[in-house]
């Protein structure tokens, strides 16, 4: 998945580099290419919020946003196979596949108007982050990658506190427990992932560094793994 904040926001200078690394590395491994949302998506919750929709139309209007990151990526990705797919689409995705496509689909899952309330607020709390690991624990993906704009997890936010520790690899269960107040990850995709059958991690790394997507794709941990215990 490629951020919407993170990465799509900040514009060429951000994305062209990673559909370079995408392409290159099409003919090597599979790929499902997923977008977030971003800040436009901030933008229209707000405005929801503020008159006072229910958590269900943030949703939907927030999935809006993630679509138009999938149009825009799958045109630049068009002249080496990219295609724009909706999510009724994925039971084709072997077939794209088989032709050398790259596909790519929206991240926000399809919860739409029967989103659930969260514990607090209206905020959707199955975002783009938890429709990627969602997406990829249907299809059996071998590795799910979150792209975004920071090294990966801190045991606190490495801005504001100096003693920040960067954490490499954590088990799901305990990176629960911890709790911790700066999390770079929708804390719902925890819980899909520690409930998970067919993926045992997600990797989340900073697309900003030039040849992170790619060693992430060949195998590598160029920024923080978080996994499932065999017996969780």
């Amino acid at each position: 998945k490629l951020g919407g904040q993170s990465i799509i926001d900040r514009g060429s200078q951000a994305v062209l580099p990673l559909i370079e690394e995408i392409v290159a590395a099409r003919p090597h491994y599979p790929l499902l290419v997923m977008t977030g949302g971003g800040t436009r998506s901030r933008h229209v919750y707000a405005i929801a919020l503020d008159l006072g929709m229910p958590t269900g139309v943030l949703a939907h209007l927030g999935s809006s946003i993630s679509e138009q990151n999938a149009l825009m990526i799958s045109l630049l990705l068009a002249p080496h196979g990219g295609i724009k797919i909706g999510h009724d689409d994925l039971v084709k995705l072997p077939s794209y596949l088989s032709f050398g496509a790259i596909p790519v689909m929206h991240a926000m899952p399809p919860y739409g108007l029967w989103e659930e309330p969260p514990d607090r607020g209206r905020i959707p709390p199955h975002r783009t982050d938890v429709g990627t690991f969602l997406t990829a624990e249907v299809i059996g993906a071998k590795r799910c990658i979150l792209v975004k704009d920071e090294q990966g997890l801190f045991t606190a936010d490495p801005k504001k506190d100096p003693n920040a520790r960067f954490v490499s690899e954590i088990e799901v269960s305990e990176l629960m427990k911890s709790d911790l107040n700066d999390l770079p990850v929708e804390r719902a995709m925890l819980t899909s992932l520690a409930r998970a059958r067919s993926v045992t991690e997600v990797l989340m790394v900073n697309g900003l560094e030039p040849g992170n997507l790619t060693r992430a794709l060949a195998g590598e941990n160029p920024g923080t793994r978080i996994y499932r215990a065999s017996n969780s």
